[in-house]
């Protein structure tokens, strides 16, 4: 098909901002600028042509040729009309479109001489394929974009020229400038038809997505304005019922509890996040619910409010006395505590960490309460007993499902003070596993210098433990690790004697149990010291007085069922017997006496120390003829069968200055036996009581069974110093022992022990297995037993020497 070089024409320029007209197209446009306006009227008296270009920037106000495109469409002008504000408002219709060639700026307006734009219609087939393409697309446009009325479809459908087909399709679609520009620039009507479907299929899938955000935010809106309406009609029920103040909303409380809470600056800040986040949020989210508890705790923690210590000695020392017999290491740690209280200003003593250490039933937590009493703070009680997640000590991050601090930041809230008294109970017994390590935790609680920034996790900001008094009970400082040990002050409870269990049950335990049991005030219950001595000796065997209560409690128990059941009159006084007694509790359960009255071979008294008390420890030793085998049995643990071995090789070395010779070694079996199997033993203080018992069966000499003894021994013959000298000369007492042996490096331990344990016993401090060997074996001249047979030992040694030289 040949084609006419088009001829260039002049027309006066309208530029146009933010809208393209296509040929076809008919739209009233509002012109406002003096030159435009110019442009119109000449336009208006040459044949009402125009030609009409877009600006590429529509903020200038007088573009030059650069500032426009270079193809525009010429229009014809169909109404003009001047309206009363000074702008003119003009009805065209686009004709065709055209290239700048020239471009004239004037004061009088723009002109602009064009050249036609010759189309390029392509390949007949694609441009129907593509004609079908466009209109099936655009009916889809329609159907989702409903600004465009379903009329126009029946107009578009009624088309067949390509090119009038796009121009009119592109005018109703929502696109950029720059992108509608692109298809006016399109001369070739294939290639225009292809962009406009591309430019259709895009929009189509925008305002897809957009259908979906509406669709996804109407649902959000409804269940919001469900939850508000269904929020409003609760709060309206509870106002009805009286259950909800009028004038205050929870988030208006908490902001005014804030403002009154005195907080350091970091938690503030924390606070206020906190309620701005949950100002934005659904009351019924389930993170509401996480926020809303979290500025609970915030608010309701104790960060300033501090009780006034009362730091009277004697106010604290008469406390103490009243409810506590003895326990004088405790209270004297308490009264220099509050001596040096009284003396530093606010502010500047650290924080107190003790640990009261002893088995149970002697009053740890007693004492810890009454200390709280004594100084006029609140007391709280932490069990740690089985904790074995470092989270219950720090507490859980605020991510989990059912979080909340630790225990030590729930005592302190508890407390509602700054400076309580915290009890940590049995702390030896906390564990660990794949959670984590509580003790290790534990270290940052009780470190002075560490605790005054105290990181829970889940309150997320630092707490100032600095002031808490932090009391601590354990029966085996042993099972804690060293560090935590390191930060404690230890303080050592030891068992109570039998005067101290008379005396606490006398001025405490019967007074109580009366009172439990309804006897105090209308009857008089007297029990003689010799009766309460039978009860404490024959029924019970402990270091502290637990078991002594539950004796004390049932005997109130059976006098209460004895007053009601025979109707006995108020006023009455009983006194009690050794025969009631005996009814009440029934026979006796242990025997005073726990040594044997005669002395045998291989038997003797050992001492031991557990974490309820000292105990008479029964070593057995026996030898019968065989090859020199050594049997060890009664569930020893590796440090007693090792004690064992050195105690064994100690007395083969010594064999021959007690008269045996070697080969006797050889020729027997040795038996050690440790009674009550079933109960795991083990403990560094057996050594001389097994090389005793060797000798003596070896030997064939009996032991004393008057005599106890303690202590380590070296393969020299050396005794070693032990723990827990108090206890094992108490077990000793409360057997019957006359005499004690324990080692020479113990002797400055005497001076902590109290004459009621020591009065009556023998004390012999030794520094040579030698010595206890003749203070335990009934020998006629203890001085000369080893003496007596050097002289065969050394005629053996000689014998010996002469074979070798032979």
């Amino acid at each position: 098909m040949s084609e006419k070089k088009s001829q260039s024409k002049s027309f006066p320029l309208l530029p146009l901002r933010d809208v393209i007209i296509f040929p076809h197209m008919v739209v009233p446009l509002f012109v406002g600028r003096e030159k435009s306006i110019s442009a119109l009227e000449q336009a208006a008296k040459n044949g009402n042509e125009l030609f009409l270009v877009t600006q590429k920037d529509a903020s200038i106000l007088n573009p030059e040729r650069g500032d426009v495109y270079d193809i525009g469409t010429v229009v014809s002008i169909i109404q003009m009309l001047r309206l009363p504000d000074n702008t003119v408002k003009v009805l065209i219709e686009g004709k065709y479109r055209a290239t700048v060639d020239e471009f004239d700026c004037s004061d009088s307006g723009y002109f602009a001489t064009v050249k036609k734009c010759q189309e390029e219609l392509g390949d007949q087939v694609g441009l129907e394929a593509s004609m079908r393409s466009i209109k099936n697309v655009f009916e889809n446009y329609v159907k989702l974009n409903k600004r465009i009325p379903p009329e126009l479809l029946m107009s578009i459908n009624s088309i067949n020229d390509p090119s009038r087909l796009a121009d009119i399709i592109v005018a109703h679609l929502t696109m950029k400038i720059p992108q509608k520009q692109e298809i006016l620039d399109a001369t070739n009507v294939e290639k225009r038809l292809e962009l406009l479907l591309e430019k259709m299929q895009g929009e189509i899938e925008i305002i897809n997505v957009e259908k979906r955000i509406r669709s996804r935010v109407k649902n959000q809106m409804e269940k919001s304005q469900k939850e508000y309406y269904l929020n409003e009609q609760m709060n309206a029920i509870q106002k009805e019922l009286g259950n909800r103040d009028d004038g205050k909303s929870e988030l208006v409380e908490f902001e005014e509890r804030l403002k009154e809470k005195d907080m350091p600056e970091e938690a503030v800040q924390k606070v206020e996040k906190e309620i701005r986040k949950l100002k934005s949020m659904s009351p019924m989210s389930a993170e509401s619910a996480v926020v809303r508890n979290y500025i609970d705790w915030m608010l309701n923690l104790p960060w300033n409010e501090m009780s006034v210590d009362d730091n009277s000695v004697n106010k604290a020392k008469e406390i103490l006395d009243s409810d506590h017999y003895g326990l004088e290491d405790v209270k004297e740690r308490i009264i220099e505590y509050l001596a040096v209280r009284s003396l530093v200003e606010e502010g500047e003593g650290k924080g107190t960490i003790l640990c009261l250490a002893g088995p149970p039933g002697v009053g740890k937590t007693s004492i810890a309460r009454s200390l709280a009493e004594s100084l006029n703070r609140k007391f709280v009680r932490i069990s740690l007993g089985g904790v074995r997640d470092e989270a219950e000590i720090r507490g859980h991050r605020r991510t989990y499902v059912g979080a909340m601090p630790g225990k030590v930041i729930q005592a302190v809230k508890k407390a509602g003070t700054s400076n309580p008294v915290i009890l940590l109970d049995e702390i030896d017994k906390m564990s660990s596993d794949f959670r984590g390590d509580p003790s290790s935790a534990m270290l940052e609680v009780l470190d002075p210098e560490q605790n005054k920034n105290f990181g829970d996790h889940y309150i997320e900001v630092e707490y100032n433990l600095s002031q808490v008094m932090f009391i601590m009970t354990a029966n085996d400082i042993g099972r804690i690790p060293g560090p935590l040990r390191d930060r404690m002050e230890i303080i050592n409870i030891a068992g109570y004697t039998p005067f101290e269990k008379l005396q606490i049950a006398k001025r405490y335990l019967l007074g109580r149990a009366m009172k439990q049991n309804g006897l105090r005030d209308d009857y008089t219950v007297t029990i003689s010291d010799k009766l309460f001595n039978r009860v404490i000796t024959g029924y019970t065997k402990e270091a502290g007085v637990r078991n002594l209560e539950r004796q004390v409690s049932t005997i109130a128990r059976k006098l209460a069922t004895e007053v009601v059941t025979s109707n006995i009159e108020k006023g009455r006084e009983f006194k009690l017997t050794e025969k009631q007694i005996e009814k009440f509790l029934g026979p006796a359960r242990f025997d005073r006496s726990e040594v044997e009255n005669e002395s045998e071979v291989g038997l003797v008294n050992g001492l031991a120390w557990t974490s309820v008390g000292g105990e008479i420890l029964n070593i057995e030793v026996v030898t019968v003829p065989g090859n020199g085998k050594l049997e060890i049995t009664g569930k020893l643990g590796e440090v007693m069968q090792e004690s064992a071995k050195t105690a064994l090789s100690y007395v083969r070395s010594i064999a021959g200055r007690v008269g045996i010779g070697h080969e006797w070694f050889s020729k027997n079996d040795i038996h050690i036996h440790v009674p009550e199997g079933a109960t795991p033993k083990d403990g560094p203080s057996a050594g001389i009581t097994l090389a005793t018992a060797l000798t003596s069966a070896i030997t064939g000499i009996p032991v004393k069974q008057s005599v106890a003894m303690t202590g380590e021994i070296t393969l020299r013959g050396r005794v070693l110093p032990i723990g827990g000298l108090k206890e094992k000369m108490l077990a000793a007492k409360q057997a019957g022992v006359k005499t004690v042996i324990f080692p020479w490096k113990n002797k400055k331990d005497l001076l902590k022990i109290p004459t009621e344990i020591k009065g009556g016993l023998d004390l012999y401090p030794v520094k040579e297995a030698e010595e206890v060997i003749k203070l335990a074996l009934e020998l006629t001249n203890p001085e000369e037993f080893f003496k007596v047979v050097a002289a065969a030992s050394l005629k053996v040694v000689e014998a010996d020497e002469s074979q070798v030289a032979n």
